[in-house]
């Protein structure tokens, strides 16, 4: 490994290096981010929450980078959703003083792990639970450690209702839960209702599992069932967190009840799977397009032409190692030429990625095409969450291509 490189793997005063992408100061491939498209995707969701009075915990299981957790909080966030206890713990290393497991916590050492850290009375830590067999596994190591800890029921789908999800599905379901919750008074605490609404099929079926869950913490705060004030109502992945806006946000203006909105893509966003879905939001929701300029793409990954076998074919040094192909595969967004370009150019629509071996990319042309070996594209990404936990640290780089950060993930 050079020592370039070995500075770079340690992400040791990078940014006072001046390293720029441009002039072949990394090694590629590299994942990067653009610092003023992060800058103004931070502040278009800060503006979409405020304009209805919600709040904002980002699911950081998409970038497991605290660096970017850090931005989140100090752009607005109410805290930091987390998918496991393992999670859980990175963020609270890192100073998060709120934190929200939006998952079940099973498994004797998952649980111990998590108890570990309900102790820790500068932390807000919450959890769900969807079962009685749950509840119970919880309950018991939260006594065993001496402490105690907030949870969310968490709803499913009702049985008539596609989609499969983890939580109750109906009213005996929840019964039974609030039941046996009951046996650990004191050990832990009703907060309040989660969901997830992502494994629906169409905006009229998230809207009616929405309504339930405003409807069942409305109901269990009238019947004082919930123990934390303000009790917290918490959905909405990176699809449709308009819509559970939308729905929501009369409740959140009562007072008695805090909504939590956890999309964990906007701060990068993406040109696939969430372009798309923001492309709903922007259609159907009032506040988005008032906003300004969208969502923008902020992750690309950059690597270099390798080799040109036929005119009709290069193949480019990235593969599924280094990106993600689970929702599309990456598509050639900039090319740049050293010794020629000043700036990269953007690429003929026609050139594509068509598919990807480990550490290769094949890229479809047309004979004739500019394209040499030794060309650097960049490429727009499909899915953020299965492109981050490829990489263990991320460029941050500027809008001259100057590279002035480097961001650790913790996957």
């Amino acid at each position: 490994m050079s020592p370039r490189e070995i500075e770079l793997n340690k992400g040791v005063g990078v940014a006072g290096q001046r390293w720029n992408l441009l002039a072949g100061d990394v090694p590629f491939p590299a994942a990067v981010l653009s610092e003023s498209r992060m800058a103004h995707n931070l502040d278009w969701m800060r503006g979409f929450i405020d304009a209805y009075g919600l709040a904002l915990a980002p699911h950081g299981k998409t970038t497991m980078a605290p660096a970017l957790f850090r931005r989140q909080l100090e752009a607005g966030a109410w805290g930091i959703t987390v998918a496991t206890s393992q999670q859980a713990q990175v963020a609270a290393a890192h100073g998060v003083a709120r934190i929200l497991i939006a998952n079940q916590v099973v498994g004797r050492a998952n649980l111990a792990m998590l108890a570990d850290l309900a102790a820790d009375p500068a932390l807000d830590l919450l959890c769900l639970v969807d079962s009685p067999a749950g509840v119970a596994a919880l309950g018991e190591a939260c006594r065993t450690r001496g402490t105690t800890l907030d949870v969310l029921i968490e709803l499913a789908p009702e049985p008539d209702q596609p989609g499969l999800r983890t939580g109750v599905r109906t009213a005996e379901q929840l019964a039974a839960v609030l039941e046996a919750l009951d046996a650990w008074h004191g050990v832990l605490r009703i907060a309040g209702i989660e969901f997830y609404e992502g494994v629906l099929p169409d905006e009229a079926e998230v809207r009616r599992f929405v309504r339930r869950a405003v409807d069942v913490v409305g109901r269990l705060v009238t019947e004082g069932r919930v123990e934390r004030v303000p009790a917290i109502l918490t959905g909405a992945g990176s699809a449709w967190y308009d819509v559970v806006a939308e729905e929501s946000a009369a409740v959140a203006q009562g007072g008695a009840v805090q909504v939590l909105l956890r999309p964990g893509c906007y701060l990068s966003h993406d040109d696939g799977l969430y372009r798309v879905a923001q492309e709903g939001v922007l259609r159907r929701n009032p506040v988005a397009p008032g906003l300004g300029v969208p969502l923008q793409p902020a992750l690309r990954i950059w690597a270099v032409v390798q080799s040109i076998p036929d005119p009709a074919r290069a193949v480019v040094a990235m593969g599924k190692r280094d990106v993600a192909f689970d929702a599309g595969l990456p598509r050639p967004a900039t090319c740049f030429r050293p010794g020629r370009d000043a700036l990269p150019q953007s690429v003929p629509a026609h050139w594509e990625v068509t598919g990807l071996m480990d550490q290769h990319a094949y890229l479809a042309l047309e004979p004739g095409d500019d394209l040499a070996v030794g060309d650097v594209l960049a490429f727009d990404i499909s899915h953020p969450c299965l492109t981050f936990d490829k990489w263990r640290r991320v460029l941050v780089a500027d809008d001259a291509f100057e590279v002035v950060d480097v961001v650790e993930t913790f996957f």
